[in-house]
């Protein structure tokens, strides 16, 4: 299925079908104010796919609301002695990638890690009383009309990992990133900006970066290369991408968010053609800026039900 809207975006679009996958879908959204083509789709938007660690700027979402709602704080203690909800977010806690003791102190390294996401739902079920399906449900996925996303696979994965849903969904998380509804406007701000700055470490699949920033449940792009997103985004480029083969980056600069789900996880296959996918998207968001909107710039994204999928990729 592709998205009945037209335009000169989905001439970069059009490379997906080239990707070696049997089932990808990619939108576009233009975030401006009545930029033309606002919303563009390859793909079917509404087949459930898993979303792996694409799921982390969920999490981290329904942490920053239970934050304004006075249920957490950023620098409440959290994690190993010394971590705060904060390093948590950031990967700064100094959790291994997966769960056991602590391989560094608290703010010594950004050492990605699942099981920080864990600790971080162990700890949001136990200030709200609620579980952290149940909580996730009501502060995120329910308001941004998530209906055809839930999490799925081992409960010890759930926050770092556990989501599927459509790309319809995705979109609509990468809007509330980019144009926040559910908390304000400062509190999206200080998540999009690097947390202790400074800090080396590795970013999986593509190597050590010093500095390897970070935001609060995002990575800041800065001046990482090779990266997931283009040579042309811009340092203040922010999002995520998973190993089940999903990616969500929002571009503030250039007023664009791009998200993809797929069917092969991440590899080779993935750092070369996601990067040139941003490089050809951001080229035509700039020829769409010089030529005549050819659609209804109040145009929304209107997904097609596909046949329904179970994540089996963390």
């Amino acid at each position: 299925m592709c998205s009945p809207y037209a335009g000169v975006v989905m001439d970069a679009l059009r490379v997906v079908a080239g990707w070696p996958v049997d089932d990808a879908a990619v939108g576009v959204v233009r975030l401006g104010a009545g930029a033309p083509n606002p919303v563009v789709a390859v793909g079917d938007v509404g087949r459930v796919q898993g979303w792996a660690s694409v799921t982390k700027p969920a999490t981290a979402l329904a942490v920053l609301v239970a934050v304004e709602e006075g249920t957490l704080g950023l620098d409440d203690p959290a994690g190993p002695p010394g971590s705060t909800v904060r390093h948590l977010l950031a990967h700064t806690s100094g959790l291994g990638p997966d769960p056991g003791p602590p391989v560094e102190a608290p703010g010594v390294r950004r050492i990605y890690s699942n099981a920080g996401y864990q600790v971080l739902a162990t700890s949001l079920e136990a200030r709200s009383g609620m579980s952290f399906a149940e909580y996730l449900t009501a502060a995120v996925l329910e308001p941004l009309g998530m209906s055809g996303t839930s999490l799925v696979g081992p409960p010890q994965q759930a926050a770092a990992a556990g989501l599927a849903g459509p790309l319809a969904d995705l979109l609509a998380l990468g809007r509330e990133w980019a144009r926040p509804t559910l908390v304000s406007p400062g509190s999206l701000s200080a998540a999009r900006t690097v947390q202790f700055p400074g800090l080396g470490g590795v970013l999986p699949g593509f190597g050590a970066f010093e500095p390897c920033d970070w935001g609060l449940g995002v990575e800041v792009r800065g001046a990482k290369w090779p990266h997931w997103t283009g040579s042309t985004n811009s340092p203040a480029t922010y999002g995520h991408f998973g190993q089940s083969g999903s990616f969500l980056w929002i571009d503030p600069v250039a007023g664009v968010l791009c998200a993809g789900l797929a069917d092969r996880p991440f590899g080779v296959w993935a750092a070369r053609a996601w990067p040139a996918l941003a490089d050809a998207v951001l080229a035509d968001v700039v020829l769409a800026d010089t030529e005549p909107a050819d659609v209804d710039a109040d145009a929304t994204l209107d997904p097609e039900p596909g046949p329904a999928t179970s994540a089996d990729q963390v």
